[in-house]
Parts: C-alpha cells; sequence; structure tokens
C-alpha cells in the first residue's frame, strides 16, 4: 500500500541558485512551500508517496543542472554518517593506481568499473584484480597516499561540518585498509573499515585477507554503527558510488549516490552529480560556511505564492 506524507526535497546547485529557475520543479512536484537554504539551495515541502515524489524529483533535477535530495520532512538531521571510500570520498579507485605501478592499470580497470556496475560478483572480481598485483612493492601505497590520492571535492567541509554537529563519522570500504585508515585520519573521521592486502617481505602477495568485505559487510557495519549509537538506520546517512555500496545506502535513513553508477542512482534518495559533497550537508539543513550568504536569512519565508513567483 502506498502512502502520501509530508516529504522534503531540496535542491542543490553548484554556484547561486535563481529561485526564477527552479520554478517549473515546484510546478511539477506540486510544492506548498518553498524555503531558501543559504544562496545554493532550496527546500521544497511537497506532501506525496516518497517513491513517486523521489523518481520525479531526480529526474527533473538532473534535467536542470542540480542535486537534489528526498526524504521525510521530520528528522532531516541525522546522527551517522557512513561513506565508501574510492570514487565517493577519494577521486580514485585505489586498486587501479596499484595495477599502474605494474602497468595493469587499463586491464584491472575495466573490471573494476565492470564490478561497480553490478555486472560481476564483487567478491570475484576483487580477488582477480588483486592476484594482478602480485609482487607491487608495499610502499607504492605510502608513494600513492603521498602524490596521487585526493579527496573528492567537498569530502573534508563534509565531515567537519557532520562531526560539528555532533555525527559519528565512518570510513567502510571494499578496497582496502592500507588506504582507508590514512584517508580516514587525513579526513578526520572516526574510524575506517575495508579489506587487509596481504604483505610479505615488503611486496603484496597478492591475496587479500578473508573475509572480504563486500556489500552485505558494508550494511551490517552501518547497522552495527546504528545500534552502538543507540539509534535506527533512519537516523543514517550512507554515502556511496556502486553496486557494492547498494546494501548500505538502501538500508539507511537518506542514501546518496555520489558520481555513481546508474545501479545506485536508480535506488538512491539522493544523486551528487552536478555539485560536490557539501550538498549532503545543506540536506540536512546544515549551510556550510562557503556557501552562506549574510544576505539570504534562514529559513527564508514561504516563496510559493510571493510576488515574485518562482
Amino acid at each position: 500500500m502506498t502512502i502520501a506524507m509530508e516529504l522534503l526535497v531540496t535542491l542543490v546547485a553548484p554556484g547561486p541558485l535563481d529561485p526564477m529557475g527552479a520554478a517549473p520543479l515546484v510546478a511539477a512536484l506540486s510544492a506548498h512551500r518553498a524555503e531558501r537554504l543559504g544562496p545554493c539551495a532550496m527546500d521544497l515541502h511537497v506532501r506525496g508517496v516518497r517513491e513517486d515524489v523521489r523518481a520525479k524529483a531526480l529526474a527533473l533535477a538532473d534535467e536542470a543542472g542540480l542535486d537534489a535530495f528526498v526524504q521525510p520532512a521530520e528528522g532531516r538531521r541525522k546522527h551517522l554518517l557512513m561513506a565508501d571510500m574510492d570514487s565517493t570520498m577519494i577521486e580514485q579507485e585505489c586498486i587501479d593506481e596499484l595495477a599502474a605501478v605494474r602497468g595493469l592499470r587499463a586491464e584491472v580497470a575495466a573490471i573494476t568499473d565492470r564490478a561497480m556496475r553490478g555486472e560481476l560478483d564483487f567478491a570475484a572480481a576483487l580477488t582477480e584484480r588483486v592476484a594482478l598485483l602480485k609482487g607491487v612493492p608495499a610502499a607504492a601505497i605510502d608513494e600513492l597516499l603521498a602524490g596521487t590520492i585526493t579527496a573528492s571535492r567537498g569530502a573534508a567541509t563534509l565531515v567537519a561540518g557532520a562531526k560539528a554537529h555532533g555525527m559519528r563519522t565512518v570510513l567502510v570500504s571494499g578496497g582496502f585498509l592500507q588506504f582507508a585508515e590514512p584517508v580516514a585520519a587525513r579526513l578526520g573521521m572516526d574510524r575506517a573499515y575495508a579489506n587487509r592486502l596481504v604483505v610479505e617481505d615488503g611486496l603484496l602477495t597478492g591475496e587479500v585477507e578473508h573475509p572480504i568485505l563486500g556489500a552485505d559487510a558494508k550494511r551490517d557495519r552501518l547497522l552495527a554503527e546504528c545500534e552502538a549509537l543507540g539509534i535506527a538506520p533512519t537516523d543514517a546517512i550512507a554515502i556511496g558510488d556502486g553496486a557494492n555500496d547498494y546494501a548500505m545506502v538502501t538500508a539507511a535513513g537518506l542514501g546518496i549516490a555520489h558520481r555513481a553508477k546508474p545501479v545506485l542512482r536508480e535506488v538512491a534518495d539522493g544523486v551528487v552529480r552536478h555539485g560536490d559533497l557539501t550538498s549532503v550537508l545543506l540536506a540536512m539543513g546544515i549551510v556550510p560556511d562557503d556557501r552562506r550568504d549574510p544576505s539570504c536569512p534562514e529559513p527564508s519565508p514561504n516563496l510559493v505564492g510571493a510576488a515574485a513567483p518562482i
């Protein structure tokens, strides 16, 4: 049975958001209230069936060059942030970068892409790729961390904003702990979970320790973190980019696809495609310092039906 409920649709632009430019979305979604959220974002209050509104809002926003997030109007502030690492909190796929050391980037990247699209079994694909890394010096990891691995735009601001509002922040990756722990520390996250590459005599053996942390383990980690905090999964945000994040993203109260493969975008409550990860803060009603505008009060009056309609 489908149930209509009060929903919040947050629209986020890469730059200043023109209220007039959002008018078609306000009308198409039959929003009964629209409020500015800093200069780059807007909250639309909509009553409807969540899945129907989500599908429509995300499609229309994408066409307009906006990121969008759909969630119940109550409980938008969360207590837990769970995020994938590769191609989510960082711009690279670490296994592809390690493969480049052996001149095998193209071969490994092709397998990575298929795995993230959900076309391959994750554990089998990971085992196959890691085997190709046999003999790579473990020191290459530190070199990549120092010179190649970069945080995704807005990642540090997202973590800082989340922690400033009392949220626990956890990095959970189907990649490797040898990258995840330094990345989490660099971003200021509370904890990191990932797979561990086996190293002997300073070289990668081409093996990964078992059990392999995959999609189910990511979801289980989210549920365990919620239990430890004494909160429900509805009080958590999960962010990812591929099929390996599907279970985690759909288990969270607000599941977000970041620069994601279609398999994840189709089920996420929000999509970051045009802007950066600071959009996730705006989805919680938190306006980062670099997105504030003193001339735009928060919250602003309802813009629906105003003298200058949107």
